[in-house]
């Protein structure tokens, strides 16, 4: 246990991110503080490691397993941690360990909670980016979330969708194909999906 108080609703996240990167005590607490009862606690603990995966990915990619069995639970919000906190990690993924999860991971696109899939499609930008080998795969499974996607939302989900793409867009070789898959929704019956297709094709043209 730490000096430092996980509970405070006026937590200074760039300052504990140094701390947490040179007081390995710490950093057990902010893993143990994920699954924590107490909403503010785990929502700090969440945006510091979250920073730390950005910033030093290689502090927490020996916390690898970790963040997979937050992934399998029933948890919605741990899902969310994880989904965020793996795709980061995938930047030194040297090991290769991001495959053995690779359907697991994109399984949750395919659920019924809006909070997770939209998360799961943004993130799976940065999944492209990192595992330039998955690029292919990974654009497939975005393209196909209309019979992916088991909600009520997915065509929320799109929009989500719509910025992964744009992001992968310079990267990926048939960009006809996301366009057009982009093109199909500008009347889409999500105002945010309308927008964000709008806005990608103003963006790329």
């Amino acid at each position: 246990m730490t000096e430092y108080d996980l509970t405070s609703k006026k937590m200074d996240i760039d300052y504990m991110v140094g701390v947490a990167l040179s007081e390995k005590d710490l950093l057990h607490d902010l893993m143990e503080g994920l699954l924590s009862k107490d909403d503010t606690t785990r929502r700090n603990c969440f945006e510091i490691l979250l920073q730390i995966s950005k910033q030093e990915p290689a502090a927490l990619y020996e916390k690898w397993d970790f963040f997979v069995e937050l992934l399998s639970r029933s948890n919605n919000y741990s899902k969310y941690i994880a989904v965020y906190i793996l795709a980061q990690l995938t930047a030194v993924d040297t090991s290769n360990k991001f495959i053995s999860i690779f359907d697991d991971y994109f399984a949750l696109l395919g659920g019924t909670r809006a909070m997770i899939s939209s998360h799961v499609a943004l993130n799976s930008a940065v999944i492209a980016h990192n595992k330039p080998d998955m690029l292919p795969g990974i654009v497939d499974i975005l393209l196909d979330v209309e019979n992916i996607h088991q909600g009520k939302q997915v065509e929320l989900i799109k929009s989500y969708t719509i910025q992964a793409l744009q992001e992968i867009y310079p990267e990926y070789s048939d960009k006809k194909r996301i366009e057009e898959f982009v093109k199909s929704n500008l009347d889409s019956k999500s105002p945010k999906t309308r927008e964000a297709a709008k806005s990608f094709l103003e963006t790329v043209n």
